[in-house]
């Protein structure tokens, strides 16, 4: 009898998935049957745009934290499927950094040869809410449809979870940060820079994504920008009117007292302080739980469920190659479903898990964590097709971004990378970062002429 399969997710992890499995049965696999569940209208996970927060118009939480005025905040030659160039894509040589609108059409047509075999497989605007382990094998899985409220159980043979973790926010508390009489909202609900203009604004967390958006709202006019650190200085020359604090240490109404002793007042404060697992959908025995990793560990290699290998994770670790590593773990998974790749006993997983985790606790710095994240794609990709990455090049290529960042970071989106798959240089954009709207994906290409 024909495998089912229960996909939760239908963001990029889920669209590589489906994908994949679609150019097996090309080549003549017998492949399982797969059901999609997707929360979201339409698939692209983070990269849908929903202008709500809290709540999405069905009344559940808003999955995505893209925001509008969004660019990449990384080379897309870091991100560039081996076997899908976006030269192909656009028709024409584009800038190294992207609006999320050219970025999520990117990303969907990737998938444009098997769209009309795999968007069926989908029911988009449903919700997972259990996922129960049978006596007898397999898995029963209730969904609900978000339109109808109709809630349906089904028996699956395994389950598939890409739902990310990029939803849930981590929420850390301060001493007396309930008497801030400031607004206080974490990056996951940050939509627009306008709200910002002409006030103090303390920006917790130092990640790009911290970075960036510090820039942005400097960029729409607010008042001060500071950004504040938790484990070191980000040797960052920041602009007038930008700085940077260690560790927050407490609140005493708009004053914030940080680690080094330092105080200063501040009229709203956003939370750039990262994301949780979360998966209220599966019983505490199949949930990852824990900090971001690398190497999160309960899986092995990334992806099997070590303590019940029928389930498998897509995009629970700590993503540096993003794109290309999401999909090494599609085809490792693709290949563990058609039984390609044996999941080998209890031990072997362990000391596998174990050996990556060592390794994991080693890394120093940037280059040596792209190294290990470039090595850990090379292993899962060792054991499929998946389209092969030049980790070396774009572990290069992140780094010159590193350091164009640390020089200017008002200026590093303005550089031109080379491709690793085409060697095509980057178009250079016509309008300085600084100075560039919103482009939509229409108004963007017209400044590249094919």
């Amino acid at each position: 009898m024909r495998e089912r399969v229960a996909l939760i997710g239908a963001g990029p992890s889920g669209m590589s998935l489906l994908r994949a499995l679609a150019l097996a049965e090309d080549a003549g696999a017998a492949v399982p049957e797969v059901v999609a569940f997707e929360r979201q209208d339409d698939w692209g996970g983070q990269w849908n745009l929903d202008w709500r927060t809290g709540a999405d118009r069905h009344g559940e939480p808003v999955h995505s934290a893209m925001y509008r005025d969004l660019w990449i905040n990384g080379p897309k030659e870091c991100m560039e499927y081996p076997d899908y160039p976006f030269d192909a894509h656009f028709g024409r040589a584009v800038s190294s950094y992207l609006p999320r609108e050219a970025m999520r059409d990117y990303i969907v047509g990737r998938v444009a040869e098997v769209a009309g075999r795999i968007r069926p497989e989908i029911r988009f605007a449903t919700a997972v809410r259990w996922v129960q382990p049978l006596e007898g094998g397999g898995f029963a899985v209730t969904s609900e449809d978000l339109v109808t409220r109709e809630a349906v159980t089904e028996r699956f043979d395994r389950v598939v979870v890409a739902t990310g973790h990029f939803h849930t926010p981590h929420l850390p508390s301060w001493p007396g940060v309930e008497t801030f009489p400031g607004q206080v909202q974490h990056a996951h609900d940050y939509r627009s820079p306008e709200p910002y203009t002409g006030r103090r604004v303390l920006v917790v967390g130092s990640s790009y994504s911290g970075q960036d958006l510090a820039l942005q709202l400097h960029r729409a006019g607010a008042a001060h920008v500071t950004t504040a650190y938790r484990a070191r200085p980000q040797d960052i020359a920041w602009p007038a009117g930008m700085d940077e604090a260690p560790e927050v240490q407490g609140f005493d109404g708009a004053e914030v007292t940080f680690a080094d002793g330092s105080t200063a007042e501040y009229d709203a404060v956003l939370l750039c302080t990262g994301y949780r697992h979360h998966y209220p959908f599966l019983p505490r025995e199949l949930a990852l739980a824990g900090p971001n990793l690398l190497a999160p560990f309960g899986l092995w290699k990334g992806v099997v469920w070590h303590a019940d290998p029928r389930v498998l994770y897509l995009g629970a670790t700590q993503q540096l190659f993003t794109l290309t590593l999401l999909d090494a773990q599609a085809f490792f998974a693709r290949d563990v479903l058609l039984g390609r790749v044996p999941v080998p006993d209890e031990e072997e997983r362990r000391a596998d898990m174990d050996a990556w985790f060592e390794r994991m606790t080693r890394i120093d710095g940037p280059p040596a964590a792209l190294a290990y994240q470039g090595a850990y794609i090379q292993d899962l990709s060792s054991h499929t097709d998946c389209p092969e990455v030049d980790v070396e090049a774009v572990a290069r290529t992140f780094l010159e971004m590193r350091d164009a960042r640390i020089e200017d970071v008002r200026t590093f989106r303005d550089r031109r990378h080379r491709s690793t798959v085409t060697g095509t240089l980057a178009a250079a954009h016509p309008v300085p970062w600084m100075d560039r709207p919103d482009d939509s994906l229409e108004e963007y290409l017209h400044r590249f002429p094919a």
